[in-house]
């Protein structure tokens, strides 16, 4: 089953040339089933990149899915149109009397500011604790991960000496679990931070059971049970070029940065990255979907109950 999002959205065009079956919404109405509503709150300043990116990962499964897009109420975007965000997004106040069966909270590029002096602060807060009575799972990415484990467990994050900046390998904590299912016993993942959890904070916190993670860079992915949430500190999601991007800016910028970790061959900036994180990330997310299929309340009006 496709992806339903509507036609004239930038990301129907791009995962339509990649192969992702999507489906605009007069051909979902003639199927006689209940599409998976997840819910995008998109923090991030380049929202269309965004989009494609995880439009992408959880188009790829069998299920027939809605895909909503949520903004900051106050808070106003610089780097996508006002168009853009006017036709294609709803504001949190708007929607927060909705239910959704999932939720990914995004990565916001706001990592050196205290959670509390986050001019949002007050309304994501709001958010997280909507999520336990509007949304069946919610997944949490990189920044909008560590301010939710933050959030209902008071795990702190950490600034970092240096930028953790490449793709390292993860090993596979709990084979057992559902959301790692065909997972290898260790995956490539890109990172792109200058902060961290610590694994002995995430331990000493109660319920939470690390999944994936890294010797170079701490804890990955963490299930919170209690809250029916995933949260994730790096960047499965991202295209092949994204850290390149990222360096690139940087280096335009004047900003000091090293040339990203087993990202390019040979460490060569001038050779093609090579993308080797997609399939596991193809796995998380479709395992992800497939959970919200076979827990959540065919009724909507249940979810949280």
């Amino acid at each position: 089953m496709p992806i339903k999002i509507p036609s004239d959205l930038p990301a129907f065009d791009v995962l339509t040339d990649e192969g992702v079956m999507v489906m605009a919404d007069d051909q979902a109405a003639r199927q006689d089933i209940r599409p998976l509503r997840i819910g995008l709150l998109n923090l991030m300043p380049k929202k269309i990149q965004t989009e494609n990116q995880f439009a992408r990962l959880i188009g790829a499964t069998p299920l027939q899915i809605e895909l909503s897009l949520i903004r900051m109420t106050e808070h106003q975007t610089k780097n996508t149109a006002a168009e853009h965000m006017a036709e294609f997004y709803h504001p949190f106040q708007e929607v927060k009397d909705q239910k959704f069966d999932g939720l990914i909270i995004t990565g916001a590029p706001i990592e050196h500011l205290d959670f509390t002096d986050v001019t949002y602060w007050d309304e994501i807060s709001e958010v997280f604790d909507w999520t336990q009575t509007n949304v069946h799972s919610t997944f949490g990415v990189c920044w909008g991960g560590m301010a939710m484990i933050n959030h209902f467990h008071d795990v702190r994050k950490h600034m970092l000496d240096a930028k953790a900046f490449g793709c390292f390998r993860h090993r596979n904590l709990d084979e057992s679990s559902p959301f790692l299912r065909g997972f290898s016993d260790d995956c490539v993942i890109p990172v792109s931070r200058w902060t961290e959890m610590k694994q002995a904070e995430i331990d000493a916190a109660s319920g939470l059971r690390t999944l994936l993670g890294s010797d170079d860079v701490g804890p990955c992915l963490v299930e919170d049970p209690d809250h029916r949430a995933l949260y994730i500190f790096n960047h499965f999601e991202y295209d092949s070029d994204t850290l390149k991007q990222e360096y690139d800016r940087d280096v335009a910028n004047g900003t000091p940065i090293n040339v990203p970790i087993n990202y390019y061959p040979d460490d060569d900036p001038s050779q093609t990255p090579q993308n080797r994180w997609r399939s596991h990330a193809h796995l998380l997310y479709g395992n992800w979907i497939n959970e919200i299929y076979q827990t959540t309340p065919f009724d909507m009006s249940k979810i949280g109950h």
